[in-house]
């Protein structure tokens, strides 16, 4: 079974009740959530294409619908959740199977589900599993499912699960991904946002920034990096130091170049090498970040000088930095930001798995 043996079916609510606002039009890159879903199922040859919300009205639905090629199915059920999404899908389908895929993915790749399709015999939901979490709503449904659903419904029984454990299913364990990851609360777009500003990137690189001295931020990044090189990761660091430095010794050849008036003064051994430059404006952390070689992320540490994707450090030491490049907090107690990811100021092992998102690694 391939995907043009198959429907697809974009169950696209609207609700958003976590994230507070309709999270299918927030956008990334210019580009909204739910048309991110519709470019990349436009890529694959399903043999139908359903877009299913709970009103068809809603404003650019069916714009998006025709530039994409699927066919927009409203629901007859307000407030039944993804449930009646599914079963709207389900009751337009002339193909065997679909996939239902909701629209807060945008991580998602299609070609993570193929295991699904390799071996279905005849089950009516065939349910991918990662790291012990069934996925549903990137599941593939047989048609014959839909007088389950709809008797669901009828009774007021909305959850997915419920309905896929009262009939004959497949659960198929797939590999660790962050495929699946969804954008539900406002400090989920936080992350996403800063993990593809990442992919757009040669080499990734994340910000840790504090708006006090003695917060820790070198303390912080010492215990960090130990934690990705156990998973395997070369760092590198860049420092931005409002004191200005001096990393030379007074004697060495380097040095008595720059006392001669280098303006700038490179160093090569068997193990490696520093440049020291000298220049008429700051030069951007970024810049420098990108003329790291041989590693694979950057850690920016700076107050105010840093980028998306930026980790903030708070141990009640001034305001906490909570700006738009901001995704996570790492602190020492609370401080009333709810719209972004918190963890303890010393969870080392939080933070490496945290970069190692927001890196792509």
């Amino acid at each position: 079974m391939d995907f043009a043996d198959i429907g697809v079916m974009i169950i696209a609510g609207g609700k958003s009740s976590r994230m507070g606002q309709d999270k299918r039009f927030l956008t990334l890159d210019n580009c909204s959530l739910l048309e991110l879903t519709l470019q990349k199922t436009a890529q694959q040859s399903f043999a139908e294409r359903y877009l299913c919300a709970e009103s068809s009205q809603a404003e650019g639905l069916a714009g998006l619908a025709g530039r994409y090629g699927l066919a927009l199915v409203e629901d007859s059920r307000k407030g039944a959740g993804p449930l009646e999404g599914l079963r709207a899908g389900l009751a337009c389908l002339k193909a065997d199977y679909a996939l239902a895929l909701s629209c807060d993915m945008p991580l998602f790749g299609y070609e993570v589900l193929r295991p699904l399709l390799a071996d279905v015999q005849g089950e009516l939901a065939v349910i991918p599993v990662v790291k012990g979490r069934r996925q549903p709503l990137a599941g593939l449904y047989h048609r014959d499912l839909l007088p389950v659903v709809e008797a669901a419904l009828q009774r007021g029984d909305y959850k997915i699960g419920q309905v896929i454990d009262s009939v004959p299913h497949k659960l198929v364990e797939l590999p660790d991904t962050e495929a699946f990851f969804n954008v539900n609360r406002p400090a989920d777009f936080r992350l996403v946002r800063g993990r593809l500003a990442n992919d757009k990137r040669q080499v990734p690189l994340v910000t840790v920034a504090a708006p006090k001295s003695n917060t820790g931020k070198t303390t912080f990044i010492e215990r960090l990096i130990p934690r990705l090189k156990e998973h395997g990761l070369r760092v590198g660091v860049v420092k931005g130091d409002c004191h200005g430095y001096d990393v030379d010794e007074e004697g060495k050849d380097s040095y008595r170049f720059k006392q001669a008036g280098a303006d700038g003064v490179a160093v090569v051994s068997p193990e490696g090498y520093f440049i020291q430059q000298k220049t008429e404006q700051r030069a951007s952390l970024m810049e420098i970040a990108g003329r790291l070689t041989d590693v694979d992320l950057v850690i920016i540490e700076s107050r105010s000088h840093g980028t998306i994707p930026k980790i903030s450090l708070w141990r009640g030491l001034g305001e906490v930095i909570a700006d738009e490049d901001t995704v996570a907090i790492f602190s020492s107690g609370e401080h009333g930001t709810a719209s972004l990811r918190q963890y303890d100021i010393d969870d080392a092992e939080g933070a490496a798995q945290l970069v190692c998102f927001l890196c792509g690694l």
